[in-house]
């Protein structure tokens, strides 16, 4: 059974709804983007996950944050965010390249709501729609020898 640890994955949602809130109050496309490409980079290449490098390298060793690690499948979790990232890149490109504000705005706070809800009442839309592609075989899965 994989390892997940949960105060990770709340850290990613916190940092994520903190700067989208802050570049929507401020109107900074630009910090959308930065933090739609820290999730995408983040979904693609794990280990180079900007918010859990924060959250591994400061903020639990000073601990200031404790590690919850449960049995869980990290999968779910990743495509959560890799579809948080394409909410947001398709709000920074409404907002920077379309000057569609309303659309960009839009997109960035859907992302917002929906990370909140799963940080304050642990219900993880994204996980919920990727167990659904499983459940209906739309998610190739990986031939065990």
């Amino acid at each position: 059974m994989h390892k997940v640890d949960t105060t990770a994955i709340k850290f990613n949602q916190a940092s994520l709804i903190t700067l989208t809130l802050l570049a929507f109050l401020l109107d900074q496309p630009y910090l959308v983007l930065f933090v739609g490409l820290v999730l995408a980079v983040g979904t693609i290449w794990p280990g180079a996950a900007l918010f859990r490098q924060v959250y591994l390298k400061i903020l639990r060793p000073a601990g200031l944050l404790r590690p919850n690690v449960i049995n869980d499948d990290p999968a779910p979790h990743r495509f959560a965010q890799g579809v948080g990232a394409l909410f947001l890149l398709a709000s920074a490109a409404a907002l920077l390249v379309l000057q569609a504000p309303l659309t960009g705005w839009s997109l960035a706070w859907i992302v917002i709501v929906l990370a909140a809800i799963n940080l304050f009442f642990g219900f993880c839309a994204g996980c919920f729609v990727y167990y659904q592609l499983d459940r209906v075989g739309l998610l190739p899965h990986p031939k065990r020898s």
